[in-house]
């Protein structure tokens, strides 16, 4: 069973930290490899409000709110660039079950607060899905300057301009889902992060090095069905 959605991706902070690309390589799907920018590997932690979330051809009035934060990396198979996440924490139990099921996201029902006091983000997450490791974050954040999209070959084309996911099924197989939508309109940000135990939850040391942090109002976005890679 496969679904295709339309919802949009609004307040989005994209909060990166470079590592080292073996770390990241044992986590992974052996049919993936770690995408690389400048000889490093990259987390990402990335708390955003899903709008309008609804089947693709429905109004937008049949859609919901769903605020999630995720942790995800960077990888190609056969050359071809996407996102792999390992996990991705939401208030939506309907969300956990159908992403789950048909695109073999790794969903964790978390309770998730989201709040824009003025021009700044607040939010918080503290995972609440039984027999699963805790993990919680918590920051506040805004945009500084003017928005624009990516400049080619930089390092935040590299890590926002991704058009296809990929996810394991629970027999091994390794699947995609195509991603489609406007290029993002991308802020430097300002950004507290006071909580984060996301790393840890799954599998990762904390890194010690210095993150680098986008802002982006959003994109509208449709996505595919997930097809079998291999």
């Amino acid at each position: 069973m496969a679904l295709t959605l339309s919802f949009g991706w609004r307040h989005v902070l994209f909060a990166n930290w470079p590592v080292d690309g073996d770390r990241l390589a044992a986590r992974l799907p052996d049919a993936l490899a770690v995408d690389e920018y400048d000889g490093s590997g990259w987390l990402s932690v990335v708390p955003l409000l899903n709008v309008d979330t609804r089947l693709r051809g429905l109004p937008t009035m049949a859609g919901f709110p769903v605020p999630e934060v995720n942790v995800r990396t960077y990888v190609t198979y056969d050359g071809d660039p996407g996102v792999y996440f390992f996990s991705l924490d939401t208030a939506s139990l309907l969300t956990v079950l159908g992403a789950r099921v048909t695109h073999y996201l790794p969903y964790y029902y978390a309770r998730v607060r989201f709040r824009r006091p003025g021009d700044r983000v607040h939010v918080t997450s503290r995972r609440r899905q039984p027999g699963d490791r805790p993990a919680r974050f918590a920051a506040t954040y805004g945009p500084t300057g003017d928005a624009d999209t990516a400049p080619p070959g930089s390092l935040a084309e590299f890590l926002v301009e991704r058009r296809r996911l990929y996810t394991r099924s629970p027999d091994g197989t390794l699947r995609h889902t195509n991603v489609s939508h406007d290029r993002w309109p991308l802020s430097d940000a300002d950004v507290s992060i006071t909580e984060n135990s996301l790393f840890e939850a799954n599998g990762f040391d904390h890194p010690d090095t210095e993150p680098v942090h986008y802002y982006s109002h959003g994109v509208d976005v449709v996505t595919s069905r997930s097809e079998r890679s291999s």
